[in-house]
């Protein structure tokens, strides 16, 4: 794996039929298996900000779809972020239900095996934060966030977190996939 550049290993397409979604629901939480590709493109030149923030990027798409029913459940769109002076890892998304956010963490690389990132996110962290609309305030308001992805050869596994307001109780999300490279 390239610590020089650790977005390099997520560059491609990937594909997983593996996924655990427990999610909240308002009489019994349940668990929606699920399928996904995803997506990850290199975003063409270095960039720089303000003239002394280097950073490389990688774009990604995000399609999830239900088992039991084909029905996207969740599409995703952002970037992967790698800050090289500071050697730290953002992830910045948008969902289609009116919610963003900046994530931000470490890389771990070990040379030629894996690479993990980890990233969180809070509604009151003062660095990685949560923007949603009003109907998502007040319906399903995300609280915190946080993502765990590694790879290793062609295989991609995640896990992530997102604790959500939501049915007069505070739910943790739970989900989970592991992904194989298809080009």
């Amino acid at each position: 794996m390239n610590s020089h550049n650790p977005l390099l290993g997520l560059i491609g397409v990937w594909k997983g039929d593996k996924g655990i979604d427990l999610a909240p629901k308002p009489i019994e939480d349940e668990n929606n298996p699920y399928y996904e590709v995803l997506t990850f493109e290199p975003v063409d030149s270095n960039i720089e900000n303000a003239e002394e923030q280097e950073l490389t990027a990688v774009r990604y798409f995000q399609e999830v779809r239900e088992i039991a029913n084909d029905k996207i459940s969740h599409s995703e769109t952002g970037y992967w972020i790698w800050d090289k002076n500071e050697g730290s890892i953002m992830c910045t998304f948008s969902i289609p239900r009116g919610v963003s956010l900046v994530a931000g963490g470490s890389f771990t690389a070990v040379e030629n095996t894996s690479i993990t990132f980890n990233v969180d996110a809070g509604c009151d962290d003062k660095d990685w934060g949560i923007a949603q609309s009003p109907f998502m305030q007040k319906k399903a308001k995300t609280i915190a966030f946080k993502r765990s992805v590694k790879i290793t050869g062609k295989t991609l596994s995640y896990q992530q977190e997102t604790t959500v307001a939501i049915y007069d109780k505070t739910f943790a999300h739970h989900d989970s996939n592991e992904l194989t490279k298809v080009s």
